[in-house]
């Protein structure tokens, strides 16, 4: 009975470090959590990501860099960070919930399969030519300073643009770029 509750304290303490935000990004880094939770904190994540489950939430890990092929070491675990997202895809109605108006939500996806489609970076003035096609002038500038402050994408000093820590974490890159490849329903086969 001890284990349980000394784990059930684990899995508590391990929910309170990922869902409140401590630093200037959410989440927190596998170090952080070794050092409040034990070396055994991927094992707890592990056990609160199948409570998560139950709400259709999840544990995500993004690695420094590339991520691992096969199971991460110790060493790339305590570098990456971990965050609580949503799991599976959220409905047009939960999308009014999240506070962006679906052009601004079509206006990043656009953002982020066009920098995918350039191997990670593009220039900020052929991200932002690309969006003046889709959405108003007005708009565009708005919106990629949205998309940099919210954590979606980063801009260096050469003006490049690449995909940054929340689009990582948030988003399913290869079924983004699956959706924008699909043909619409209804499209007829020539």
């Amino acid at each position: 009975m001890k284990r349980k509750t000394y784990y059930s304290q684990k899995i508590k303490k391990a929910a309170q470090l990922l869902f409140y935000k401590h630093h200037i990004k959410p989440g927190v880094k596998g170090w952080e959590l070794r050092k409040k939770l034990g070396s055994d904190y991927y094992k707890v994540l592990k056990v609160l990501d199948d409570h998560l489950e139950k709400l259709n939430m999840q544990v995500k890990i993004v690695f420094e860099g590339e991520e691992p092929k096969g199971d991460p070491t110790s060493e790339q675990l305590d570098k990456a960070r971990f965050y609580i997202t949503l799991k599976g895809e959220v409905t047009p109605k939960e999308t009014k919930m999240i506070g962006w108006r679906i052009d601004d939500i079509a206006g990043l996806a656009t953002a982020i399969s066009y920098i995918i489609a350039k191997r990670g970076k593009a220039p900020r003035a052929e991200v932002e030519e690309l969006l003046r096609n889709k959405l108003p002038e007005w708009r565009v500038t708005m919106n990629m300073n949205r998309f940099i402050r919210s954590g979606y994408l980063t801009e260096d000093e050469k003006g490049q643009v690449y995909l940054d820590w929340r689009t990582r974490a948030e988003i399913d890159q290869r079924a983004l770029v699956k959706l924008v490849l699909s043909e619409p329903e209804g499209t007829p086969v020539s």
